[in-house]
């Protein structure tokens, strides 16, 4: 079975067009940096503060806007910053908690809602997905080789749609778990 990109995705927040503009002002605009490697995402130049009760952090905002603010951390980010993340696929915000406050060059904010730490996940085309006998929101286990440290990550969902590029996406705590710097490939090993 062909391999699967493996990417690490660091912490970063989604903004909505309200807080953006309480943040960045009535009407601003993310500007865009580098492409990402699901179509039409990017980074932008724009960062925030995160200000938890513990520590701060700065985030760079990814684009486009969504309809609700979300900020994607592992857990030892949430930890350091003294919130709680609850892992979840991204979007789904329902139930999650907040506690951090936001603050951009314009204005700030307390988050109330949406601190996630991203539930490790495969974009698939309906191709792909049909190419690896899977569905959407099934769960699969990846086997990632790497120098010492090959892990196998469970608890993988498939997310299809036709605007999505192959790629599985995990956050910083499990590439580091695995000893994986920048990319690396992986193979679905149980379906």
């Amino acid at each position: 079975m062909e391999k699967i990109l493996v990417e690490v995705s660091a912490r970063h927040i989604h903004l909505s067009r309200k807080d953006m503009d309480i943040l960045f002002g009535e009407g601003s605009e993310l500007h865009p940096i580098k492409d990402l490697s699901q179509p039409g995402q990017y980074a932008s130049d724009e960062k925030v503060k995160l200000v938890g009760p513990k520590s701060t952090s700065t985030v760079r905002v990814l684009g486009p806007l969504r309809k609700e603010t979300q900020v994607e951390l592992s857990l030892t980010d949430a930890r350091t910053l003294g919130v709680k993340a609850m892992i979840r696929e991204s979007g789904d915000l329902e139930g999650t908690t907040g506690g951090l406050k936001l603050v951009g060059p314009c204005g700030e904010l307390d988050l109330e809602k949406g601190v996630i730490a991203a539930k490790r996940h495969i974009h698939m085309t309906p191709a792909d997905a049909a190419n690896y006998g899977v569905g959407n929101g099934d769960i699969v286990a990846v086997k990632v080789v790497t120098d010492g440290r090959t892990t196998v990550f469970g608890d993988t969902v498939i997310r299809v749609s036709e605007s999505y590029s192959l790629a599985m996406h995990i956050d910083t705590d499990e590439a580091n778990a695995a000893g994986i710097a920048g990319t690396a490939a992986g193979e679905i090993v149980n379906i």
